[in-house]
This record gives structure tokens, C-alpha cells and sequence, in this order.
């Protein structure tokens, strides 16, 4: 992809949506600067899924600080960048998501709000969100199955269910709260690995940047 300047996009997606590999796969073709999403390394991710109750503020505290401190990174490097994950689906989706199952209450919840606000004042918005979207939620529970993290081992339907639900409305976040751009791309049965899927996910990309006058 041929651009005067530099870029920046960010994944979206429901746990199991395979932004990890779309990350990796524009970070190649493109040769863009990858920053994965910080899970493996989570000190606290273990915790969580065996004591949601308990954890999930810490959790979403953590995810917050790694992704700002992404945001930073970011603004430092010459080239094109690419994020496993965005900035804004921890407050939007998770936090508001956790809360409404009952595990995070109000004062955690407008905590968290005050940090991601202050934090997020001068940060620079992606130039585009790329949002994978799979509607069959038992598609995202065999794929978590399959990378076998061992703390994504109780995961459930409902669970990702009601990720789904908030997802749904997750491009008019970005594009009407935060003014961003976003591309939706549905990958169901778009098997990205493959040669021709592959292709495919390049041109919908490249197609919503020129749209956007993004390049």
C-alpha cells in the first residue's frame, strides 16, 4: 500500500474473532509495526476468569494502562502501525459489559471511566478500526478451543453472547462517540489464512481506507 504518510489501525473483535492473526497478517503485507495484544503477559488474567467478581477491575485497569502505554509507543515509531485490539472496547464493551453482569459495581465503573477519560484525553485515535465480526457465537467458542489458552478455558456461549450483543453496535461508537472510522468485516466462514480469503480481507481494508480518505 503506497500512502505519504504515516498510519494507524486498530483491530476490533469478539474474543475468538481472530484479530490476532488479521493483525499479523496487515503488519506483513503491509509492513506495518505490530503491537499484539498485551494477554499472554497478563499478570492478572489468570485470576479473572477464576474470580470474575474480584477481578475484573483490577483486570480492566491493567488492559487500560497496556494499551495506553501502546498509544505512546505508537506516536514514537516512523511507520505504519497496527493494534491487536483497540483502545475503546475495553470501556465500551467490557467494563459496561462486566458491570451489567454485576461484576464490577457503580463506583468501580465510574473509577474506571474517570482513569480511561484522563488517560485517553490526549491520545491519537486510530485512522481506522477494522472490526471482525463472527454472529455465531459457538464459531468463537471452537476457536478459542483450538489456541488452547489455558486461562480462556471457561468461556462460555453465553458469555461471548453478550460480547456479541455489544459488538453489534460497536462501529457507531467508534464512528459517531470518537470519530473513527471503522471497517466491518464479517469472517464467519472468511478464512483469512487462506490465499483467496486472505485477498479478500486486503482489499476490504485497503477499499475503506481510500473511502475514508484515509489514503
Amino acid at each position: 500500500m503506497d500512502t505519504t504518510r504515516k498510519l494507524f489501525i486498530a483491530m476490533a473483535g469478539n474474543i475468538g474473532a481472530g484479530k490476532t492473526t488479521a493483525a499479523k497478517l496487515i503488519s506483513q503485507h503491509f509492513n506495518y509495526e505490530l503491537f499484539d495484544e498485551p494477554v499472554i503477559d497478563n499478570r492478572f488474567l489468570k485470576d479473572y476468569y477464576a474470580d470474575m467478581h474480584r477481578w475484573s477491575f483490577t483486570l480492566q485497569l491493567e488492559f487500560l494502562i497496556r494499551r495506553i502505554e501502546h498509544h505512546e509507543l505508537i506516536e514514537t515509531v516512523p511507520k505504519s502501525c497496527i493494534q491487536d485490539r483497540t483502545l475503546y472496547e475495553d470501556p465500551e464493551i467490557f467494563a459496561k459489559y462486566l458491570h451489567g453482569l454485576g461484576f464490577m459495581d457503580n463506583r468501580e465503573l465510574d473509577l474506571y471511566f474517570e482513569y480511561f477519560q484522563r488517560l485517553n484525553r490526549d491520545m491519537k485515535a486510530p485512522d481506522l478500526v477494522v472490526m471482525l465480526t463472527v454472529d455465531n457465537v459457538g464459531t468463537l467458542l471452537d476457536r478459542i478451543k483450538k489456541r488452547g489458552r489455558k486461562e480462556e478455558s471457561g468461556i462460555d456461549e453465553t458469555f461471548l453472547s453478550g460480547l456479541n450483543a455489544y459488538y453489534s453496535t460497536f462501529s457507531q461508537v467508534c464512528e459517531k462517540k470518537y470519530g473513527i472510522p471503522t471497517c466491518t468485516i464479517n469472517v464467519e466462514k472468511l478464512d483469512i489464512r487462506s490465499d483467496e480469503g486472505r485477498q479478500i480481507f486486503f482489499d476490504e481494508v485497503k477499499s475503506a481506507l481510500k473511502s475514508n480518505k484515509v489514503i
